[in-house]
């Protein structure tokens, strides 16, 4: 069986300074150069932002629910609190912070480009 590890997840975005600068500013991404695009390096793995091409034809994101890659999961500490600071700083929720079931707390935010993006915290204390 092959051993993997996470390199990076690749975006596509008409503004790749506003979407890179939105995850710096919202989860305290960094923000990397690379020639041709923005990469930001957040929690351990990397995100890399391309620019659309010229007047390339491209699909509008997929209304939620829908096949393949639903949504991109970050482990927090005191959700709570990260929900409060990043919804003072206009994040829309589409799912409040919750426990789903015991010791596991989520919220759901729409990111840059509709993406969905899950906060999670797991702690014993979520009963």
């Amino acid at each position: 069986m092959p051993i993997v590890t996470w390199d990076h997840v690749h975006l596509r975005s008409p503004d790749p300074e506003a979407t890179a600068s939105w995850l710096r500013d919202i989860l305290g991404g960094e923000i990397v150069r690379a020639p041709g695009r923005i990469d930001v390096s957040l929690g351990g793995a990397k995100i890399f932002i391309a620019p659309l091409e010229g007047e390339s034809a491209v699909s509008p994101p997929p209304p939620h629910p829908h096949q393949g890659l639903d949504h991109f999961g970050l482990t927090v500490k005191d959700i709570d609190a990260v929900a409060a600071e990043i919804k003072a700083k206009g994040v829309t929720f589409t799912r409040e912070p919750t426990t789903i079931r015991p010791g596991v707390r989520i919220c759901f935010i729409r990111g840059p480009e509709g993406i969905s993006i899950e906060l999670l915290e797991r702690d014993k204390k979520y009963t």
